[in-house]
């Protein structure tokens, strides 16, 4: 989550080196073709990676009026795939407690259910947004070559600890929000001596953790990589990053955006440049990230864009706004619209944990019972009525 996207303009040394680049690729020297995988089914679900700690504090989810697994109510409404973010080594204050053995339990959870996971990296100890890459503590010291080196090591253990309780991940995003690069200072963008340096050691970094996500793959898994960039309204924000991302040969399969109206603009602007990157890259395309309120009350003060957000701030307002996203992912050009995330589903006001937007933008009421908006992902019309 973040909405402070950086698009940087490109130097004239820096448009040099990426058109010497770009012609190597073009001659078959580092090429970055798309996998050759089919297109991804229709995938579609939501964050979930704060419900345990919530349940923790007392949080119940209910359907029909009975208490029950939230993931269970979100499953029986059409959610097949549940994204967990993974801190390095996290305080424990609040919702930051996503260490390896908690993100571990959430995992066997969302996979008894039926789901798949996405696993989300943030190589950080905290919140890893486009503001905000902070390296862990234990990694601060590294050089540029040590710390290449530890993030494919640990990106491995992280993916051999899954595998060892038999969970596989659908998808893998290698860190979150990365707009200006992530593992900062080394790893940033903006502040190298100049963008050709930023970009050199961002992707060095970014294509260790890529390594270290395909490293104990056995043949017949299909796990694919995730990368992800915040400004889903900006057709070209997306081409800037997504173009550095081809030109330095970076190897990756789905491009993942964030959308929120009141950062990211209309909805028009999003559905733009779904069709532009679907065919500029040929990758599929997800909305990883992406919530709108049910009701007024904790959004307010984050929200500057109040013009672009046109869907009545209600329970069938969110709902609406969730179908037309997930209707303008769908049609993106060549079916390359791959699923739709929504952003904190479960975050329900319990005592002594913050609410993000002060719960207005879950997909649950205060009482724990679900929303209409719940229930979008559902296959057909009278499932959904029945899922309300």
């Amino acid at each position: 989550m973040g909405h402070t996207g950086i698009r940087k303009p490109v130097s004239s040394m820096a448009r040099s080196w990426m058109a010497a680049l770009l012609l190597l690729a073009a001659c078959g020297g580092g090429t970055n073709a798309p996998s050759d995988d089919a297109p991804l089914p229709p995938l579609r679900g939501a964050d979930i990676s704060a419900l345990e700690r919530i349940e923790q504090a007392g949080g119940v989810f209910r359907d029909g009026g009975t208490a029950g697994d939230a993931i269970g109510i979100l499953r029986a409404r059409g959610s097949n795939l549940f994204r967990l973010r993974l801190f390095v080594n996290p305080s424990g204050a609040e919702v930051e407690v996503n260490d390896l053995e908690y993100t571990v339990r959430m995992a066997e959870r969302v996979a008894a259910s039926g789901a798949g996971v996405l696993l989300d990296l943030h190589y950080s100890d905290t919140w890893a947004d486009p503001g905000r890459q902070l390296t862990p503590a234990a990694w601060a010291a590294l050089g540029l070559d040590s710390l290449e080196a530890e993030v494919e090591r640990y990106t491995a253990d992280v993916m051999a600890r899954l595998r060892q309780v038999g969970v596989v991940p659908e998808i893998v995003q290698v860190g979150n929000e990365v707009d200006d690069g992530m593992l900062w200072p080394l790893g940033r963008i903006s502040t190298a001596p100049d963008t050709v340096i930023g970009w050199q050691q961002f992707t060095r970094l970014l294509k260790a953790g890529i390594r270290g996500v395909r490293a104990g793959l056995l043949p017949g898994d299909s796990v694919r990589v995730l990368l992800h960039y915040s400004q889903g309204g900006s057709r070209g924000g997306t081409k800037w990053f997504f173009d550095h991302i081809e030109a330095y040969g970076v190897p990756y399969d789905v491009i993942g955006l964030s959308y929120y109206p009141w950062w990211h603009g209309t909805l028009a602007g999003l559905q733009a440049n779904l069709e532009a990157s679907a065919g500029r890259y040929g990758r599929d395309i997800m909305v990883v990230e992406t919530a709108y309120p049910w009701r007024i009350g904790g959004w307010e003060g984050m929200a500057p864009n109040r013009a672009a957000m046109t869907w009545a701030i209600s329970r069938e307002g969110q709902a609406k706004f969730l179908r037309d996203v997930a209707n303008a992912v769908a049609t993106t050009p060549g079916g390359r619209g791959a699923g739709v995330v929504w952003w904190y589903p479960e975050s329900i006001q319990v005592s002594g944990l913050f609410a993000w937007g002060g719960g207005s933008l879950a997909w649950f009421a205060p009482d724990g019972t679900p929303l209409p908006a719940a229930a979008e992902f559902a296959p057909d019309e009278a499932l959904r009525e029945a899922g309300r």
